[in-house]
């Protein structure tokens, strides 16, 4: 296989479960396993994952994921993020059954403490830009600043399997300035 027909879809994990999640607790329309634990976020979590699976066929997958609420960037700035609230009761239980659905389908989970999902979805585009062609899946536009040759960025639009799809050249035409001039 040559490396243009090699294809990583890096997914954001946390984005994912949290519109999942979102997207039918408003309605109070949980879902809950044999041992009342809330599912809803890990039901949609898991249909993104195998929709945009099945939508940019990649040959490798990996899910990134924040690990936990601090990171390098709150020594650096103690109020970094500081007006986020906690995520709600229902979700807390998520986050680990999304991280078991998605070993249990073979799926490398990647995390480091102290980093945030996007470091780790952007070092490992960098990283392997040159041998094969990346897709970042998220809902998060604060990635964009990562697109670069071999790098685009699948926007989660509403509902399943909709995508606006980024790439340097595209977010060059339509702002002007190169992803790396990005502002977060």
């Amino acid at each position: 296989m040559t490396k243009t027909e090699q294809k990583l879809l890096l997914v954001d994990g946390m984005a994912l479960l949290f519109r999942a999640f979102y997207a039918t607790s408003a309605t109070g329309q949980y879902m809950f396993n044999d041992e009342g634990i809330p599912t809803n976020g890990v039901n949609g979590f898991l249909r993104h994952l195998f929709t945009a699976a099945n939508y940019f066929n990649p040959t490798h997958l990996a899910v990134c994921w924040d690990m936990g609420s601090k990171t390098f960037r709150n020594e650096l700035y103690e109020d970094y993020k500081g007006n986020r609230s906690a995520p709600p009761d229902e979700l807390i239980p998520q986050f680990d059954l999304a991280k078991e659905a998605t070993t249990a389908f073979a799926i490398p989970n990647i995390g480091v403490q102290g980093f945030e999902a996007d470091d780790c979805l952007g070092t490992i585009a960098h990283q392997v830009k040159d041998q094969l062609e990346v897709i970042i899946l998220t809902g998060d536009r604060d990635i964009l600043q990562v697109l670069d040759n071999n790098i685009s960025v699948a926007l989660l639009k509403k509902g399943y399997g909709n995508y606006e799809v980024e790439t340097k050249d595209s977010f060059i035409e339509k702002r002007g300035y190169h992803p790396k001039q990005l502002l977060i």
